[in-house]
């Protein structure tokens, strides 16, 4: 997911919350149940939201498995909220066994028709079939590079890249290492990877810290970096 810059905000599904900082009212905090340290403007807009930001959000992932998860949700968010999406992560999880790509791979046209009729999903026919395709690709990524987290991590020398935003509105929409990733997924065939899905992947799994300066997340993610890591 994306915090992308205000021009953005709207088609990513993304309103702004809190001041620039991302310092929530303490009454906006007491109603979500958490805490009010500052945070991504993002954030505030569900305590789902606050937790996938705390717990998720930004922290290296090396798991073929999980960053196989990410790229299906990332790719069904195509032109809606990301809050729509996180709310039907554990339905995309049952839908796609476990997010294992090989037996996603293995997907026919009876499994789409099983995938249009779950309400628990977003049931577009494209983004289905996508998704299919992708991970065939991943296998084909694992075989030519050893896994599927080689190849996303050669994009940034195996080392995430720290960014330094003071605001919601300051963070790019995509970059050129985004466009790079995004023109040579879809060279092999990957389906909904443009340069703004590329790069929400990027940040969704840690290939960039773009949490803001003034979110406490910022330290703990830059250190994550700094080991293999699937949490913190």
């Amino acid at each position: 997911m994306t915090p992308a810059p205000a021009r953005a905000l709207r088609s990513r599904g993304v309103p702004g919350h809190g001041d620039v900082a991302g310092k929530a009212s303490a009454p906006l905090a007491a109603a979500l149940g958490v805490d009010a340290r500052e945070r991504c403007g993002w954030a505030w807009q569900s305590s789902e939201m606050v937790r996938y930001h705390d717990q998720d959000w930004g922290v290296p992932v090396r798991d073929d498995t999980r960053l196989f998860e990410f790229l299906i949700l990332e790719t069904s968010q195509a032109g809606l909220s990301w809050r729509t999406i996180l709310d039907k992560r554990e339905a995309y999880r049952t839908a796609f066994a476990g997010f294992d790509a090989e037996r996603v791979a293995r997907f026919t046209d009876r499994d789409i028709a099983r995938l249009l009729a779950d309400a628990g999903i977003v049931r577009n026919r494209a983004k289905l079939a996508a998704s299919v395709a992708n991970a065939r690709l991943t296998l084909r990524l694992r075989d030519e590079f050893g896994s599927f987290a080689a190849y996303l991590w050669s994009f940034v020398g195996d080392v995430p890249q720290q960014s330094t935003w003071a605001t919601d509105a300051d963070v790019p929409v995509t970059t050129p290492t985004a466009e790079a990733l995004s023109k040579d997924l879809r060279r092999r065939d990957a389906g909904f990877v443009g340069p703004t899905t590329a790069y929400a992947l990027m940040q969704a799994v840690g290939l960039v810290n773009d949490h803001l300066t003034t979110c406490f997340r910022r330290a703990e993610v830059a250190r994550a970096g700094a080991r293999p890591t699937e949490s913190l």
